[in-house]
């Protein structure tokens, strides 16, 4: 079987990066792309000098400012991180049709038949960082392994600007040095699993008794197995077909008045219409979600014929509303999204059960 050559690039610390890159006073400071502290902001992006202190993505930037108080905090602009990303993407593509993003800042790429005529992933690699680097003043870290999950790896191995190289011949040198919370679908939660039997490392997995695995992480026994063998033989996908789109928002302040509500609402179900028109889809299944102020969270899904129009979307959505206790109950969270998407209406299977409103 022919080997091939795969990589995964990430963008290093891309939203911070892209701040400092436009604004020279931001350089060597501690940054965080996202929302106010005081308004139940998230980190979107901490910049490498706000890591040494802790600060990570995803995490609420009241802390976030308790860990770095000298942070030096940005609201997003994601129009100029996609524009960004359309560049970096471009450079991509004129390289390889086997392109495979997984968000703005980071994709799979086949490069075992590239457009340069390169035998080796290694130096499409060093090539494809330099190209990134000339036409976007970022840097970019890269993994190279027979596999995406050697590859994902990899590129996390040496950040910022790193080069990772995985050849054939040193792949189980590679997996002994790993932890077991190194593979996929092995969160904190799994890994204390996995730990209190034992298993430490990756390469404990293989020698874990096959009851004793499934007993501890389930249907999840026989993927971890194969990812501690090192093999993956999952293809690098270039068109990915949605499965659903949507968007949620968690408020700076609780919401109880039902009008502002239903406005948020509203406004998120246009959104999911337009997303429809622009990816030439129809949705038949509209779906809300709220949580309110105690963090309980719930959802509400109606189905009906296949649709994108913008009325529709917003009436089905709103109609749901009235199914929750939002407005009786203040409201931190609201979400819609739109499901069981096709792309011929008059050739989708038949619709679930219609729900009442």
């Amino acid at each position: 079987m022919d080997i091939r050559r795969i990589l995964h690039i990430d963008m290093d610390a891309f939203y911070a990066s892209v701040e400092q890159r436009d604004h020279p006073e931001l350089r060597g400071q501690p940054v965080a792309v996202g929302g106010a502290p005081d308004q139940r902001g998230v980190v979107a992006a901490a910049s490498y000098e706000a890591r040494t202190f802790g600060v990570r993505s995803a995490i609420p930037m009241a802390r976030a400012v308790r860990l770095c108080p000298s942070l030096v905090i940005v609201r997003p602009d994601f129009t100029k991180y996609r524009a960004v990303s359309q560049q970096v993407f471009d450079i991509f593509r004129r390289v390889t049709p086997l392109v495979e993003p997984l968000s703005l800042d980071e994709a799979y790429l086949d490069v075992t038949d590239n457009a340069w005529g390169e035998t080796l992933g290694t130096t499409v690699a060093r090539r494809l960082k330099a190209e990134i680097r000339e036409a976007t003043g970022l840097t970019a870290s890269a993994g190279v392994a027979p596999n995406k999950f050697l590859a994902k790896i990899a590129s996390g191995w040496q950040k910022p600007d790193g080069l990772t190289v995985i050849p054939p011949e040193r792949v189980e040198v590679f997996l002994q040095a790993l932890p077991v919370d190194a593979l996929w679908g092995v969160g904190p939660v799994t890994a204390r699993k996995l730990r209190t039997r034992g298993i430490e490392k990756l390469v404990d997995v293989r020698a874990t008794d096959a009851a004793v695995l499934r007993e501890t992480v389930g249907s999840l026994a026989d993927w971890l197995l194969q990812l501690a063998r090192g093999e993956d033989d999952r293809p690098v996908v270039a068109e990915h077909d949605p499965k659903s789109s949507g968007s949620e928002n968690t408020f700076a302040r609780d919401l109880t008045d039902i009008a502002e509500i239903r406005g948020a609402i509203a406004e998120m179900a246009r959104e999911a219409a337009q997303w429809l028109v622009r990816h030439e889809r129809y949705a038949r299944t509209v779906t809300i979600k709220v949580r309110y102020d105690d963090f309980t969270t719930i959802t509400r899904s109606h189905s009906d014929d296949p649709t994108r129009d913008e009325a529709s979307i917003v009436g089905r959505a709103l109609a749901l509303v009235d199914r929750t206790d939002a407005g009786r109950r203040a409201v931190r969270l609201l979400g819609v999204s739109v499901h069981n998407l096709c792309v011929d209406p008059a050739a989708a299977e038949e619709p679930q059960p219609r729900l009442p409103f």
